[in-house]
C-alpha cells in the first residue's frame, strides 16, 4: 500500500539526531552510568525552592499553562532590566533556535556558523533549507573576525555566535562580542547564544542596553539554574524582534510546572551564587585530574571542560570509549581539530571521584588499542 510523499525539503534529509542521549547508550551497554558527566547538565540539581514550587503546581497540571507566559516573562524581564514584550520564552534554547531560523530562513538562504558549534542549530538550519556557510574554529576559539568577514561575504540572513561557546567551553570578551555585533551588516541578524553566561567570568556578557534590532540573545534555565529536564528558554531582544515569535510559537509549549520553577528560580538568587562557586571549585579539579594524566585542559567559562588528548580524534575516541567502558559517560568534539578533546561535566565531587579514578585505565586502554593498530 503507498503511502503519502513527505514534502521534498524534509524528504532530501536525512534521519538525523544531533545528540545521542545517555539513554541510548545504556540502553546499548545494558547498564547504567556511574557518573553522568557528558550532558553539561547541572549535577547540583535546581533550588529546593524550585523543587517545591514545581510540587505545588504539580496539582493544577490539569490545566493548561498561561500560553503568554506572562508571570514568567516579566520575572525575566525584572531580573534583566527589559520591558516584557523584549521577552520571549520557550521551550529551551533549542527550540527557540528552530523558531528563529523559521522567521528568517528562506530555502537557499546563507547562515554563517562555526565548523563544530553546536550541532542543533545547524539541524535546525538544514531542516528550514538554509545554506550553512561554516568558518573553522581559530585556537580553540570561534572566529570572530572570520565569521563577521562571511556574513558581509554571503549578505548572510543569521549568523550564531555561542559565547561562551560550547562544545570549548572559550569566550570572548563583551567588548569584542559588541565589536563583532558592530562590524555585522544591518540586515544580518544575530544569535548570540548565552546559554552558559551565568558561569562566565565578569566581563564576558555585554550590556543588555541599548536593545540592538538585529540582536537576539538566548539564554537558558537549563544549565546553572539546574533544569534542564524542564525545558524553559528564553530570547531577550527588542520588541519589534521578539513580536514575530508569538506568529510561529507553540503557545502551550511551558508547563504551568516549568513557569512556577522558573519564576522561583530566578528569585533564588543565593541558589546560583553556590552553584557558580561549585562550578568554578569543579573545573579547577577537571584541569587537575586532567594535568595528573599527562593530558590538558582548555580554560573554560561554562560548566564543562575540553580536554586535550594531545593526539588525534582517534586516540580521544578511545578514550571515551575507554571511560563508558567503565560506567563514565562524557563526550568529544566532532569537528577535525577539535575532536582530539574529550569534553567532561562539572558535577558533584562523588561524580567526579569516580571519573577521577577511571581515566588512567581508559587512557591505557586507548594506549594499548592505538599501538594495536600500528
Amino acid at each position: 500500500m503507498t503511502k503519502p510523499p513527505l514534502a521534498r525539503l524534509p524528504a532530501s534529509l536525512p534521519d538525523t539526531i544531533p545528540f545521542v542521549g545517555p539513554e541510548a547508550i545504556e540502553r546499548r551497554l545494558g547498564r547504567p552510568f556511574r557518573a553522568r558527566l557528558g550532558a553539561n547538565e547541572s549535577g547540583f540539581g535546581p533550588s529546593p525552592k524550585v523543587i517545591a514550587a514545581m510540587a505545588d503546581a504539580a496539582a493544577g497540571s490539569w490545566r493548561y499553562g498561561d500560553p503568554e507566559n506572562h508571570d514568567l516573562r516579566v520575572a525575566i524581564a525584572a531580573h534583566c532590566g527589559v520591558a516584557p514584550d523584549e521577552i520571549m520564552a520557550g521551550e529551551g534554547v533549542d527550540a527557540l533556535l528552530g523558531l528563529a531560523v523559521r522567521l528568517y530562513i528562506e530555502p537557499g538562504d546563507p547562515v554563517v556558523t562555526s565548523i563544530g558549534g553546536y550541532p542543533t542549530f545547524d539541524f535546525h538550519v538544514a531542516g528550514f533549507g538554509g545554506r550553512q556557510v561554516k568558518v573553522p574554529y581559530a585556537a580553540d576559539r570561534e572566529n570572530l573576525q572570520g565569521l563577521a568577514e562571511a556574513a558581509r561575504r554571503e549578505k548572510a540572513r543569521l549568523v550564531y555566535l555561542a559565547n561562551p561557546d560550547n562544545p570549548m567551553g572559550t569566550w570572548w570578551s563583551a567588548a569584542e562580542v559588541e565589536a563583532f555585533a558592530d562590524a555585522l551588516p544591518e540586515e544580518t541578524m544575530l544569535v548570540l547564544d548565552e546559554a552558559y553566561g551565568e558561569l562566565a567570568p565578569a566581563g564576558t556578557l555585554p550590556p543588555i542596553h541599548p536593545l540592538r534590532p538585529n540582536v537576539l540573545r538566548m539564554r537558558t534555565f537549563s544549565k546553572a539554574y539546574g533544569m534542564a529536564g524542564v525545558r524553559v528558554g528564553y530570547v531577550i531582544g527588542e520588541r519589534g524582534a521578539i513580536a514575530p515569535f508569538n506568529r510561529i510559537r507553540n503557545h502551550f509549549a511551558i508547563s504551568r510546572m516549568g513557569q512556577a520553577g522558573a519564576i522561583a528560580a530566578l528569585a533564588d538568587q543565593e541558589w546560583l551564587e553556590s552553584v557558580v562557586a561549585r562550578t568554578v571549585a569543579a573545573r579547577e579539579r577537571i584541569y587537575a585530574i586532567a594535568a595528573a594524566n599527562g593530558f590538558e585542559a582548555i580554560p573554560s567559562a561554562t560548566n564543562f571542560v575540553a580536554i586535550d588528548c594531545r593526539r588525534d580524534g582517534a586516540y580521544a575516541l578511545a578514550v571515551l570509549e575507554g571511560l563508558a567502558d567503565r560506567g563514565v559517560f562524557v563526550r568529544k568534539p566532532a569537528a577535525p581539530g577539535l575532536d582530539r578533546c574529550i569534553r567532561v561535566s562539572v558535577g558533584p565531587d562523588d561524580a567526579l571521584d569516580i571519573f577521577e579514578a577511571e581515566l588512567p585505565g581508559a587512557i591505557a586502554a586507548a594506549d594499548a588499542l592505538t599501538a594495536k593498530r600500528a
